[in-house]
């Protein structure tokens, strides 16, 4: 019996200390991309792509709104803006940060309608603007909406004028958000335009897009 007491004590003291090393870490989740995220880490923000690792803090995995992070070979799942470490007080501001991609565009996550997308930041679009297929995988109903024209790079193409119930992007959600819906496959790709940003800060540094918006 006391054999085996020596053998436990030193294994719970391990993980102990692991646990111990694991809290005393600062780490805070600001940006979710695909296959890598945005960590600050004491006070050091970082972009870690999956299995990456930066000050002794190990990004496992980064999918949607959440990131799986090992510290002294503790295991720790984390959603935007939340945070390891004994002290912490849930920000004021919400910030969230989108690293440019080698297209030199910000492309991230959205929910539209409570739905996962991917979008492109587009400070030179006056609305948030899709495709048909983009609207009919979101469940947007085009049917009965106002028809228009819009001016996109190839020319003018007919539109549909929608209001979309909510767009959410790492937690920053602005409700009834008005949308072009474009006949045919143009954009490929949604673009974030300024019926939604015109509702947050933006900011640019480093490669590094920030969106923030005070609680």
């Amino acid at each position: 019996m006391d054999k085996m007491v020596r053998i436990l004590l030193p294994a719970a003291l391990a993980l102990l200390l692991a646990a111990q090393a694991c809290f005393a870490r600062q780490v805070t989740v600001e940006g979710i991309l695909p296959g890598a995220a945005v960590l600050n880490v004491d006070g050091q923000r970082k972009l870690l792509r999956e299995g990456a690792t930066f000050d002794g803090v190990t990004l496992l995995s980064a999918q949607d709104t959440r990131a799986t992070v090992e510290i002294a070979g503790v295991r720790r799942v984390l959603g935007l803006s939340r945070h390891i470490g004994s002290s912490y007080e849930e920000p004021a501001e919400q910030v969230v940060s989108i690293a440019r991609n080698s297209a030199m565009q910000y492309q991230t996550t959205a929910l539209i309608n409570g739905r996962s997308t991917l979008v492109m930041i587009d400070t030179g679009a006056n609305v948030v603007a899709m495709s048909e297929a983009h609207a009919r995988s979101l469940g947007v109903d085009t049917r009965d909406a106002q028809a228009s024209v819009v001016q996109t790079a190839s020319g003018v193409t007919a539109a549909r004028q929608v209001t979309l119930r909510s767009v959410n992007v790492g937690g920053i959600q602005v409700d009834n958000v008005q949308a072009s819906v474009l006949e045919g496959d143009f954009p490929a790709v949604i673009l974030l335009g300024m019926t939604y940003l015109r509702h947050v800060r933006i900011e640019e540094q480093g490669g590094i897009l920030s969106l923030s918006r005070v609680r």
